[in-house]
């Protein structure tokens, strides 16, 4: 399969009471995207701190009291989305979870889920100041392509979109589409998360999709301010938009942004563009640096 539609979450962080009021939450979101014929849904980073509602406000006051508390949630959480993806026969890259990997060493994990259950995982790669100083997230080591029904494809979260040995390695694995789970709180934020995404886009020749948190959440010392819009980027030549930005949502609305892809155009494009960055890449490595 060559075409098929995606669907980038635009995500709110919502506030809940009981497990069954996220359950219904997600479920809902699920089925909006599935009704309008999404293939392939993507929710953001970090989305899944909102279960730290449920714990209440000690432990909504505490970066590391939330994250062991989710723990307890963590099977639960897989089962559903495992459960949605099945009930829809979708492919689904589940909000980031920050996931215990035994004593005290968390990861920022996204997993892709598929009708059959889990398909795979990455971990965050590059961690930001916030993850490194106050939250005290470890990286991950491992930089993975995962195959699919619907093409070859690599995982970005967020600040790893920033460093374009990552995204290189991936496509040179035979991944078109970059997927990119983001957490924000500023516009700065969101846009070198973006201009990231584009420039990796533009690099490789290739679809970058940005899915990112929005909206207040002052109970949450961790996700207290969300900023970004979900969005699709692609090469900038023949047959796409001359801004590279196939859609993008608005700046305050949650809900769903809908692209249907080609991944048989990132090869024709890759042969027959008007430039040839993916093929022109190793060449800078031959240039003699400055004397």
């Amino acid at each position: 399969m060559s075409a098929f539609k995606l669907a980038a979450a635009q995500y709110d962080i919502g506030f809940f009471s009981a497990w069954e009021d996220f359950a219904n939450k997600l479920t809902n979101w699920v089925a909006e995207a599935t009704q309008q014929g999404a293939e392939l849904l993507v929710f953001p980073e970090y989305g899944s701190m909102e279960l730290a509602s449920l714990f209440g406000e000690e432990v909504c006051s505490d970066l590391q009291r939330q994250i062991h508390a989710m723990q307890t949630l963590l099977p639960k959480w897989l089962d559903l989305h495992a459960a949605l993806a099945k009930c829809h026969n979708v492919m689904i890259l589940a909000s980031s979870f920050p996931t215990l990997q035994g004593g005290n060493c968390f990861v920022n994990r996204a997993n892709l889920f598929g009708p059959e259950g889990v398909i795979d995982f990455q971990d965050k790669l590059m961690m930001t100041r916030f993850e490194n100083e106050q939250w005290h997230i470890s990286s991950g080591d491992q930089i993975k392509v995962i195959d699919t029904d619907l093409g070859r494809l690599g995982i970005h979260i967020c600040y790893d979109s920033e460093f374009p040995m990552i995204a290189r390695q991936q496509v040179a694995a035979g991944a078109d589409l970059l997927l990119v789970p983001s957490c924000t709180d500023t516009q700065a934020g969101f846009h070198r998360v973006r201009i990231g995404c584009q420039a990796r886009a533009l690099e490789n020749q290739c679809y970058v999709v940005q899915s990112p948190t929005i909206g207040n959440a002052s109970w949450s010392e961790a996700v207290d301010v969300n900023m970004g819009r979900a969005s699709v980027y692609t090469p900038v030549d023949y047959g796409f938009p001359d801004n590279g930005i196939l859609v993008q949502g608005g700046n305050a609305d949650a809900g769903w942004v809908f692209a249907t892809l080609d991944l048989a155009e990132i090869a024709s494009i890759r042969q027959h563009g008007q430039v040839f960055n993916h093929r022109d890449w190793p060449k800078q490595f031959a240039l003699r640096g400055p004397m």
